[in-house]
């Protein structure tokens, strides 16, 4: 399962650790993922997201059916 938000679209990025002798290495930033039942009420049922934390305030605040149509999921996959 790849390592992406599916209503945001959140994905890895790439960045420099910057040691004291300013000796650069990549380094990944991995998006703060989490797996969570959220309650669809047209679907009268729970349903599993893998979404980010942002992701998970944006549902709190606009509905999850709103935000879902927005990111062109189908609720019913899950």
């Amino acid at each position: 399962m790849a390592r992406k938000c599916i209503m945001t679209g959140k994905r890895p990025n790439v960045a420099n650790k910057v040691s004291h002798s300013n000796i650069k290495t990549k380094k990944r930033q991995l998006p703060n993922l989490q797996a969570k039942r959220v309650w669809w009420a047209a679907g009268e049922r729970f349903v599993t997201l893998r979404v980010s934390t942002r992701a998970l305030r944006t549902i709190d605040k606009k509905g999850l059916e709103v935000f879902a149509a927005e990111a062109g999921l189908d609720l019913s996959r899950f």
